[in-house]
């Protein structure tokens, strides 16, 4: 007994071609888009590319004033930044830049923290006071540090005449190597508060209240609740807002300037700013730009660590 197979015919799917409306519907949509991209890349191009470009190709030659009369810039190659990793004060600077950097984020962040816990619990003026908090972030740099240098100023200073109505004399905030580094960190805490508190403040908004209520049931509260519900919670809050202060505070440099200008003794002189005094104050501009392209390696370090932050918080 044979078993006869029987095949079946293959059955083939119409092709749909699509109609000349709609092809032109999708031409139109993407010639849109186009529309929308084109003009952001060409300026991220000519505003963000070619100085950097730019800078790196400066980095390697021994640009000067003299440069912009002759057009001749010598190729060096690495000697711009040999120079610059034998000097005595790119190492001054790179410790300078670390201390700034961390007494700036861990008071910028414990501050910030604690104020927004604070406006957390709902009284009256919150929100005056919320708002009040953020004028200290919407002033100019330049201004606010002349007012602090005002402020911190030895002989007429308002903290030092404060002080001495207590019987104490006067500290020099600005001209002691001991000192300055610690007062610019003063400032730029202050500076960086807002900022912290309001994005913190945004992360603790979004935790359910139900979560605070059910541990109160089993005695979880004040600490215990803000180590095992708050914190957990606003977790990646924190990353971001740690990562974009050191990136931000790297590159600080109006606030050192109007403050010290990177004195007394280079007791304040940090990567930002000893970019600028090679680049506009000793006009040795290819040394300035080794400088800066070692604050934008390091700079650019801690964005990618920000956008794995940012691509680990999206996807949980």
């Amino acid at each position: 007994m044979s078993a006869s197979t029987q095949t079946r015919p293959r059955t083939t799917l119409p092709v749909v071609t699509p109609r000349p409306g709609q092809q032109r519907a999708r031409f139109r949509s993407g010639v849109t888009r186009w529309l929308f991209v084109v003009p952001a890349a060409i300026f991220v191009l000519v505003f963000f590319g070619y100085p950097v470009v730019k800078n790196i190709i400066m980095s390697f030659q021994d640009y000067t004033t003299a440069t912009f009369f002759t057009g001749e810039a010598p190729w060096v190659g690495l000697g711009n930044y040999i120079q610059v990793f034998q000097s005595a004060v790119f190492t001054t600077s790179v410790v300078n830049t670390a201390l700034f950097t961390a007494g700036s984020i861990i008071l910028q962040f414990v501050i910030g923290l604690a104020l927004a816990l604070f406006f957390r619990r709902h009284f009256p003026l919150s929100g005056f006071l919320r708002g009040l908090l953020l004028l200290p972030w919407l002033l100019p740099l330049i201004a606010s540090s002349a007012v602090w240098k005002w402020l911190l100023d030895q002989d007429s200073g308002a903290l030092n005449q404060l002080l001495g109505v207590v019987g104490i004399a006067p500290v020099p905030w600005l001209v002691s190597p001991s000192l300055a580094l610690i007062a610019v960190i003063g400032v730029n805490v202050w500076l960086g508060i807002p900022f912290n508190t309001t994005i913190l403040y945004s992360g603790l908004q979004s935790v359910p209240p139900e979560l605070y209520e059910a541990a109160s049931l089993d005695g979880a509260t004040g600490w215990k609740a803000f180590w095992h519900i708050t914190w957990p919670s606003i977790r990646s809050v924190v990353s971001v807002v740690i990562v974009l202060g050191v990136v931000y505070t790297l590159k600080v440099v109006d606030i050192i300037l109007g403050l010290t200008g990177g004195g007394p003794a280079n007791s304040t002189q940090t990567l930002a700013t000893n970019a600028y005094h090679q680049s506009f104050i000793n006009f040795q501009f290819g040394i300035g730009a080794a400088v800066s392209n070692v604050l934008i390696v390091v700079s650019f370090v801690f964005a990618m660590i920000y956008l794995a932050i940012s691509r680990k918080a999206v996807d949980e």
